[in-house]
């Protein structure tokens, strides 16, 4: 496949948090064709390596991408002003596979909200929405997810907003009349959530959070373990082969 990095007008801007901004990028023909689950790579001015953003929502010709500043790099993105033009090398890498007529648990933790947005947008009122915070002023897309959503619940670590604990509580509840889960977010708990799918035979993908460089495949930095099909430890690359994976092919 051919990747070609293409000029988007940034056309909407808003800040969230103190450190979360969200941007619209322009672009019809990319828009067409990017799937819930896939991310962008976006040149930083001054900076050599791109740097990886997940598709938070797709809407009419537009891209929506949700980030938290983390260093320089998303420090100048977060400064780019509307009219200006930014370039990306979009969509990238493997999505998640839904089916809309499912009744589908999408849960996201922290920056791993956003992707969940769009992902969850494909199932309507078949979505159950859980999301983890750590305060309620990290709270994100909550009303973006109530428009859509048949529920939407939200966790928070010191239970200032929501539930008091983790997205794994309600998870226990709700897996019981769910076909499939969806997750994004920290490792340890996306363990804990392939664990509760796999005790109540429930299917789960899984979206990692990884390093990249290149974002294609081609500079090998974002490895991650995996099982192949005879039960053997392998590697595969969350750029090309994911970011989505079968939560009981990854190796936690």
């Amino acid at each position: 496949m051919k990747f070609d990095a293409q000029d988007c007008e940034l056309v909407f801007k808003k800040q969230l948090t103190n450190t979360i901004y969200d941007l619209r990028l322009k672009n019809k023909s990319l828009a067409e064709i990017t799937k819930p689950g896939q991310f962008v790579q976006i040149l930083v001015p001054s900076k050599t390596l791109r740097r990886p953003i997940s598709v938070c929502d797709v809407e009419n010709d537009t891209i929506r991408l949700v980030f938290e500043i983390r260093g320089e790099g998303t420090q100048i993105l977060s400064e780019t002003k509307v009219g200006e033009f930014i370039n990306i090398i979009a969509p990238l890498g493997n999505g998640f596979d839904i089916a809309p007529d499912k009744k589908t648990i999408f849960i996201g933790g922290g920056i791993g909200v956003p992707p969940m947005l769009y992902s969850a947008k494909q199932c309507g009122k078949n979505a159950t929405v859980i999301n983890g915070f750590r305060n309620q002023k990290a709270v994100i897309l909550e009303e973006d997810f109530k428009s859509f959503a048949g529920n939407v619940i939200i966790t928070t670590d010191d239970g200032s907003y929501g539930i008091h604990g983790f997205v794994t509580q309600p998870l226990q509840e709700y897996i019981k009349n769910a076909d499939m889960v969806c997750a994004c977010g920290p490792m340890p708990m996306l363990k804990n959530i392939s664990k509760i799918a796999k005790e109540n035979n429930i299917p789960c993908q899984i979206s990692l959070e990884q390093r990249m460089a290149c974002g294609v495949g081609a500079c090998l930095g974002c490895a991650v373990a995996v099982l192949d099909e005879n039960g053997s430890q392998t590697y595969k690359h969350v750029c090309k082969d994911g970011p989505v994976f079968n939560s009981e092919e990854v190796v936690f």
